[in-house]
């Protein structure tokens, strides 16, 4: 059975708009790593894993937008997914999905809760 746990990844006004913040769950040699995306009031988070290369989707800290920040993309192979979906719209990775964590903003402060080893 997979145990979850919630963490803060922090204020909502101290990221960008548009922009990226990183997270990990659990300790030890293997963390769940993820990322939340801000644009406006809005909060979304995934996985730090590329749907086609199985690799973090990034290579700086917390950059995982396109130039204009209207996508996520894999610095790697190009593949762009959809901030609102997770769903790949461009590239290698063919329509598969980046996997999504649940988040939550409460009193101005974002919150995402995922699995952690057992």
């Amino acid at each position: 059975m997979t145990k979850s746990l919630e963490i803060e990844v922090g204020a909502l006004a101290e990221i960008d708009d548009p922009g990226c913040r990183e997270f990990s769950i659990g300790d030890g040699d293997w963390p769940f790593r993820g990322f939340a995306v801000r644009q406006g009031d809005e909060v979304f988070a995934y996985q730090n894993f590329c749907a086609h290369a199985g690799h973090p989707l990034n290579w700086k800290p917390d950059s995982f937008l396109t130039k204009d920040n209207a996508a996520i993309i894999c610095a790697s192979h190009g593949a762009m997914y959809d901030i609102h979906s997770g769903k790949c719209i461009a590239g290698p990775a063919g329509g598969r999905e980046l996997r999504s964590v649940e988040v939550n903003v409460r009193d101005g402060v974002i919150y995402v809760r995922g699995p952690i080893s057992a």
